[in-house]
């Protein structure tokens, strides 16, 4: 099976979030697993250095019609770092990427969207298409990525093929939706009839993600949980009755973590490395276990010094990494801190990421009043951030909504156990402590309010202070969760057989 990727990013090479980390680890997966041909299309934008990727830029270029324009486009070609199979990356080389400081807006403020991003990303959409037809053999099947390759759904559909590719889309965050003025859509070339409340149009706009989902053969999203939690009002974001009635071809598949970068054992972030395989793990005694355990304690002595926090090995060390939005439930976290830290409640805790400006004064503020307890990392940094899981005893993630979650997933094959909200892919990736059952992998939460967050961190400093042999069996069954790429790429395969039979 000959399968092709569009999205918008694609690690290393471009990432913003966990789309490029997706895209950076599915295809090979799909590869190794006995796709025969996987390939990636994606932008070069101008962050991109082809010669440090080793990319090599094709001679020819290639024609692409959008509505009544006739871009020609550059080729860069490349492939995927890793082990086993290769998957070629082909980076469509155009000014409107290439000249561009930043993937979706400029880089000091990538919430205000480029004017003219439909026009970049229906190009994009096209140009995938466009090589597709180009390639020997020619994808089985197109699966486009979010409301940036919408479009290559409905193109793909428009184009003429001796056997048409069958077209699977995923969704990986359905807040996304890719809304413009539908006289621009119809520039692109959308046809006029698509253009309807049965179509693509949301409520007077266009909207590419409704593209994707309302055409492809196949839909996915990035958690079992969340394939159901987008067919509610609730978290439909008003494209509830799009998913309802797309239900039957809808399937919720987990992201998965590539563990050759985020296992302690294998990790030349750390000032030292601890663990082992979860094959291991699981023959080892509670001793021995224990012991394992060691190059952790080293490493949280290490990161509280990086930090500037006083070096106290019995003092709990809470942790988040993230971005500071809405959608990460920061306004519950601060609210959690604000009251917590007047308390008598003994921790530190430790945050990185940076987003709302209102939510980096805020917690500025709190760092300043309580320098010896917080530590502020207001910037992304992807060595401190493997240093943090492997440093951290709990990290903290109370999402609004959450698609699938990596941190969640990292943490637990760090020992540093996960509390959460149960939402989408934190429901069906962490399982609620129970000591008398000797289950669970970390610390749950259902309801979205200050005090089910603080009793979920109670619970959880209630166990590291005063039940040692629970905690420890709790870390042991967190490090031995497996959530590998090789599972969701063979269901990935499953999806795509689908989608071919027309099931």
């Amino acid at each position: 099976m000959n399968v092709l990727h569009v999205a918008s990013e694609v690690a290393p090479f471009s990432k913003t979030g966990g789309l490029g980390d997706v895209l950076a680890a599915l295809p090979r997966a799909l590869a190794q697993q006995g796709a025969s041909r996987v390939t990636v299309v994606s932008a070069r934008y101008g962050s991109i250095n082809p010669q440090q990727h080793g990319l090599a830029r094709r001679l020819k270029k290639l024609s692409v019609p959008v509505g009544a324009q006739t871009f020609e486009v550059g080729l860069y070609e490349g492939r995927l770092p890793g082990p086993g199979p290769q998957v070629t990356v082909y980076l469509i080389d155009h000014p409107l990427f290439s000249e561009r400081p930043g993937v979706y807006g400029p880089p000091d403020n990538p919430g205000e969207g480029y004017a003219d991003n439909p026009l970049r990303f229906a190009l994009l959409s096209q140009a995938a298409i466009c090589l597709a037809k180009e390639l020997v053999p020619r994808p089985d099947v197109i699966h486009a990525h979010d409301w940036q390759a919408g479009l290559a759904v409905y193109y793909a559909q428009q184009a003429e093929w001796d056997t048409p590719p069958a077209t699977v889309f995923t969704v990986h965050n359905l807040m996304f939706q890719g809304l413009f003025p539908l006289s621009e859509a119809q520039g692109l070339g959308v046809r006029p009839e698509l253009l309807t409340p049965d179509g693509i149009e949301f409520y007077g706009q266009a909207s590419f993600i409704k593209a994707g989902l309302q055409l492809a053969d196949r839909l996915t999203t990035v958690s079992p949980r969340y394939a159901q939690e987008i067919c509610t009002p609730e978290f439909g974001y008003g494209l509830d009755g799009v998913m309802q009635a797309r239900r039957g071809r809808l399937t919720g598949i987990l992201n998965g973590v590539d563990y050759d970068r985020w296992s302690p054992w294998l990790d030349g972030s750390l000032p030292v490395r601890f663990g082992r395989p979860p094959a291991e793990l699981e023959t080892l005694s509670e001793d021995a276990f224990a012991a394992e355990l060691v190059g952790k304690a080293r490493c949280k002595a290490e990161l509280q010094r990086e930090l500037s926090l006083p070096v106290r090995p019995k003092t709990p060390l809470l942790l988040t990494i993230s971005r500071l939005t809405d959608q990460k439930g920061i306004d519950l976290l601060i609210s959690w801190l604000e009251s917590e830290l007047h308390s008598r409640s003994e921790f530190q805790f430790a945050l990185l990421g940076q987003g709302q400006p209102a939510f980096e004064q805020r917690l500025r503020m709190l760092a300043e009043r309580h320098p010896t307890r917080i530590a502020l990392r207001l910037t992304f940094d992807e060595g401190l951030a493997h240093r943090m899981e492997a440093g951290g005893d709990f990290f903290v993630m109370p999402s609004r909504f959450e698609p699938c979650g990596l941190n969640q997933i990292y943490s637990m094959r760090y020992g540093t156990i996960p509390i959460v909200r149960s939402v989408g892919g934190l429901f069906d990736t962490v399982v609620d402590f129970d000591a008398r059952s000797r289950s669970g992998t970390g610390f749950t939460f259902q309801p979205f309010e200050t005090a089910a967050l603080g009793n979920a961190i109670r619970r959880a400093l209630a166990a590291y202070h005063s039940d040692e042999p629970s905690m420890l069996a709790l870390q042991k069954r967190a490090m031995r969760a497996d959530f590998g790429w090789s599972t969701s790429a063979r269901a990935y395969l499953n999806v795509y057989r689908q989608a071919q039979s027309g099931k």
